[in-house]
């Protein structure tokens, strides 16, 4: 049975300005992967595709994109934004089932769903181009260890940077200490300078000694 978990979170985007989550905030987020034989790729894709059109033209979506991880052909994650919990809870069962189904034979992982609220995000910032280098991150922090403000403060020190297309931080619905960063960069050195900036830096250095798990980042270009 695919892992299908229900979420509630904010909204997707970000550029130069910071939009934090209110209390009215009902936007939800669902952060999915999947992985396909390699040799199946176009297949998957095209599953994927059919399901990210559907769900564009329910009620409630408010933006629905797809990545595919660099050097790693057939594997993919798929970022939802929605309205709030009900249009999430109403979107294309039959369309979800249908991607599932056409995933089923060629797929070599489940397909893994999370559920996140927002923590913060930026202003809506275009759809990821060909060119953008989108590079989504998995921090799982020791339980009980604030982190929210060392991720918020990351966030808007990146948005002001040159290059940045968006810089989001999601955080898990059910586990506190888990989060998503979800950043977007105009190119390879524009995320090479992130890198070496001292915001980044010093954000690196104060995590360290918090984490859970070793810091996941993976590097996705967008499927058009």
């Amino acid at each position: 049975m695919p892992r299908l978990l229900h979420l509630l979170v904010g909204t997707v985007m970000a550029s130069s300005s910071l939009v934090s989550q209110t209390p009215g905030d009902a936007r939800v987020y669902a952060v999915s992967y999947v992985e396909a034989i390699a040799s199946s790729k176009a297949a998957a894709i095209a599953a994927l595709k059919e399901y990210r059109d559907a769900s564009r033209k329910q009620d409630g979506c408010v933006r629905l994109e797809l990545f595919e991880q660099v050097g790693r052909p057939g594997h993919f994650a798929v970022i939802e934004t929605w309205r709030d919990q009900k249009a999430f809870d109403a979107r294309g069962a039959a369309s979800q089932k249908q991607l599932l189904d056409s995933l089923q034979p060629i797929r070599v992982s489940d397909y893994d769903e999370r559920p996140y609220k927002t923590l913060t995000v930026g202003s809506v910032s275009p759809a990821a181009n060909s060119h953008a280098i989108t590079v989504v991150s998995h921090v799982d922090t020791a339980p009980g260890v604030q982190v929210p403000g060392l991720l918020k403060r990351l966030a808007e020190a990146s948005r002001q940077e040159g290059g940045n297309v968006r810089f989001d931080v999601l955080q898990h619905t059910m586990r506190a200490n888990h989060f998503t960063v979800i950043e977007t960069w105009q190119s390879q050195k524009a995320l090479d300078a992130h890198a070496a900036a001292a915001h980044t830096r010093q954000y690196r250095d104060e995590l360290q000694p918090m984490t859970g798990s070793p810091l996941d980042e993976r590097v996705y270009k967008v499927v058009e």
